[in-house]
């Protein structure tokens, strides 16, 4: 029986992974592969359907939209749940304001005000907190230019600490990092897979010590589980900094607000979108409104310039990217 089992293909090496079978999934009305610096052509060309593998590759589509049920959530979909005018502290109360704990816990799990940029994100989540009274430490991390071979210190000499404390860059945790308990926070790192402590993960703080962080993870399997976080060196991947430094911090952003692209297979009953910059590559706007299971849980403030909001805004779609699906 098992030698029936065994089953050896004599082209296997002139086939694309050994004639093995490969599941792909995913969507290009979402976002693209992030090419930093990229222009428009980079992205299209790092999708998968502009390699040479994609003529090897077979496409299945889904036609049941399981996550909104009887409400589709496609692209270019008006939605009656749109709206201006509206300040980020009305925002906060719709998606979740501080009240009790286990409240909040509930609120975190299935709400978040999305941005499309970092910068936006950092200052939403800065007046969250603002609004949270409940005990607070901050952290400060260790940064120092990585030693290459050949560069005598003098990287370390040019770059002081206080300079390197001032880089903000995506998946790096800030140098300052101001946490209060009952927070919600995202891990900026794999810790352990079997724990569910991945890259993205929500928690919320239950404890703040001088050497690890505690909190409580929000999602399953492993809800309500308890987990230590220690600091980790990280460096940036970053192609844009002509340098590399390291960072010893906590792997941790405080979550009230995230960037579209890290909301990207998440699930939310309500999401607050504040578009105080346009979304400019494609497939953001179709994420963000994505992420509710109905149209009524989507709130969105599209701000024109620093005095007025629009009823409008661009969706970047990139249509090339669909010519040969």
């Amino acid at each position: 029986m098992r030698d029936l089992l065994r089953f050896v293909d004599p082209n296997s090496e002139m086939k694309t992974f050994g004639g093995k079978t490969v599941v792909l999934g995913g969507d290009f009305r979402q976002i693209l592969p992030v090419v930093p610096k990229g222009t428009r052509q980079d992205i299209v060309s790092s999708a998968i359907n502009s390699s040479y593998l994609w003529d090897s590759c077979k496409v299945l589509r889904l036609t049941k939209n399981l996550k909104t049920s009887s409400v589709h959530n496609g692209a270019g979909r008006h939605y009656k749940s749109l709206l201006t005018g509206l300040p980020i502290s009305a925002m906060e109360s719709w998606v979740g304001g501080m009240t009790d704990s286990q409240r909040l816990k509930y609120l975190i799990t299935c709400r978040a005000i999305l941005a499309p940029t970092l910068d936006v994100v950092n200052a939403v989540n800065e007046y969250m907190t603002e609004l949270h009274n409940a005990e607070s430490r901050s952290y400060y991390s260790s940064d120092a230019v990585c030693k290459a071979d050949g560069d005598n210190g003098i990287l370390g000499d040019v770059h002081t600490p206080e300079f390197l404390n001032s880089i903000r860059v995506s998946a790096l945790p800030n140098h300052t990092l101001n946490l209060k308990t009952g927070s919600p926070v995202m891990l900026m790192r794999k810790i352990d897979h079997s724990l569910g402590l991945c890259n993205g993960t929500r928690l919320i703080i239950t404890k703040l010590a001088d050497h690890v962080i505690e909190g409580e993870l929000l999602i399953s399997p492993n809800k309500g589980t308890k987990v230590l976080i220690p600091r980790m060196s990280m460096s940036p991947s970053d192609p844009r900094l002509p340098f590399k430094f390291q960072r010893r911090q906590f792997p941790l952003m405080l979550s009230y607000a995230m960037t579209i692209n890290k909301s990207q297979g998440q699930t939310l009953t309500h999401v607050g979108l504040i578009l105080k910059k346009p979304v400019f590559v494609h497939g953001q706007l179709y994420v963000a409104a994505s992420r509710v299971n109905n149209q009524d849980g989507l709130k969105i403030l599209i701000v024109k310039d620093s005095s007025s909001t629009t009823t409008s805004t661009t969706n970047v779609v990139y249509h090339e990217v669909f010519n040969n699906l």
